[in-house]
């Protein structure tokens, strides 16, 4: 049985009030007024009030000028509050973003273990069984963070803030667009499709591990055939309601714009941050003396399918750059002109990350035995699956006024602590070796 030390214990618990400490601070810095914005643009500005003066100038540009007059002051004087309310919502939404970014990121890697889990159970893997407790503590975090998910969207509905414009009545009454996809963009819609997904995956990680524990002290092998139905039927459901996941909770940030490709696209990140955390989970226990039968095949193939995932990750995201890009449809090209324009770094940062460092760490099969290596790339995965989330969620809801400041900071501390204490917590809950599953010596033998 695996025990949970109190130094890995402790430093959860750390990150956690460090991060809840910095979300504080982050809510409560975040301007409340016009006039709030206004003096914090004053306070930025390097030039003093020449430089907010462009500023503001820089707001007409995209205006057409007022008629002379009175009717040019109350002109100029509507242009500037709508640019100083613009960047209020933005910044009002900034430690919102942080966390929903977080939280999802965590959340998909708990969701991206079951599915992996489901897989191997379904394909009768006979070289992962000795991992099996290994997703089963990862998926333990699938619950609190699907909950976590489901209080933040019903926050955004009860109008909390204005990460989703479409839960605008003022933004959708001018905007005919979305009018025409309110039958399915609509609060009460949105939050059952949620409660249907989250049910969903949560019962079957339930039955599943219930059954698995069980296989432990059984006489036959009928639990087993019962997990194999059982994790047929779910990658059916996991399948489409991870893409209408992927449409509900991410791509309708930006209501204006689709994708088909999106819920692949997401599955992808998805699928390979989950595999590498179960590799750096797997390489943590070993190195604590746990795992005795995980041996370095059993890590190279992780570290095959973080390569391959990488591959997959990266031809998605060239396919749905390039024919959004090549076609130019208006509505559809703005997407990547935004993120291009205002996120340049880490746009073409998390590409770097998600698919030059693993091919180049990855691609020598040796490499792949290495648990330094395998540690390495999983760190730069992981943080470009980040980045990859943030690109997504920040500039629909933050816009040009983005920067990783201590909201950002704080989201990921607060979620990878609670991730860690949930995980190794869900360890300590069952042996790390399945007794009775009909593959184990096969893969406790296992050798590539």
């Amino acid at each position: 049985m695996y025990t949970l030390s109190s130094r890995l214990k402790l430093t959860a618990i750390i990150f956690m009030v460090v991060g809840a400490i910095g979300l504080v601070y982050g809510f409560i810095a975040a301007p409340d007024t016009i006039e709030d914005v206004k003096e914090m643009m004053a306070a930025d500005a390097h030039d003093g009030p020449e430089e907010v003066a462009v500023l503001e100038n820089d707001a007409h540009l995209a205006n057409p000028e007022p008629t002379e007059g009175h009717d040019a002051t109350v002109g100029e004087a509507g242009h500037d509050n709508e640019h100083y309310e613009h960047i209020l919502h933005q910044l009002q939404n900034k430690p919102w973003a942080a966390v929903y970014i977080a939280a999802f990121f965590f959340f998909m890697i708990a969701l991206g273990t079951m599915a992996f889990y489901a897989l191997q159970q379904a394909s009768q893997a006979g070289w992962s069984p000795v991992l099996f407790r290994v997703m089963d503590g990862i998926t333990a975090y699938l619950l609190p963070g699907s909950i976590i998910m489901f209080i933040l969207l019903a926050l955004s509905g009860f109008h909390f803030n204005h990460l989703f414009t479409w839960m605008d009545p003022e933004v959708v009454a001018h905007d005919e667009l979305i009018q025409n996809k309110t039958a399915y963009l609509n609060v009460p819609f949105l939050l059952i499709r949620a409660a249907i997904y989250i049910a969903g995956w949560n019962i079957f990680r339930y039955l599943i591990r219930r059954n698995s524990l069980r296989l432990d002290e059984a006489t036959d092998d009928r639990l087993h055939k019962t997990n194999f139905k059982l994790a047929a039927g779910f990658l059916v459901f996991f399948l489409v309601t991870e893409s209408m996941m992927s449409w509900d909770w991410i791509m309708s940030v930006d209501p204006h714009w689709f994708s088909t490709l999106f819920g692949w696209y997401v599955f992808s990140s998805l699928i390979v941050s989950a595999v590498t955390m179960i590799a750096l989970v797997s390489i943590y226990l070993k190195s604590r003396g746990y795992l005795e039968y995980v041996n370095d095949s059993h890590i190279h193939d992780l570290a095959k399918y973080m390569f391959g995932f990488s591959i997959f990750w990266a031809y998605l995201w060239f396919s749905q750059y390039m024919l959004i890009w090549y076609s130019n449809i208006p509505e559809e090209v703005t997407y990547f002109i935004t993120r291009i324009e205002d996120y340049n770094l880490p746009f073409f940062g998390m590409v770097v990350l998600n698919f030059v460092f693993p091919v180049l760490l990855l691609m020598n099969s040796d490499y792949k035995r290495i648990n330094l290596f395998v540690i390495i790339s999983g760190i730069i995965i992981l943080c470009g699956h980040y980045l990859d989330i943030f690109v997504m969620i920040m500039p629909a809801t933050v816009g040009e006024s983005w920067f990783i400041g201590i909201p950002e900071i704080s989201a990921l501390l607060l979620f990878s602590g609670l991730f860690v204490f949930v995980v190794f917590r869900g360890l300590t809950k069952a042996p790390l070796l399945p007794k009775r599953n009909p593959f184990i010596e096969e893969s406790k033998h296992f050798h590539y």
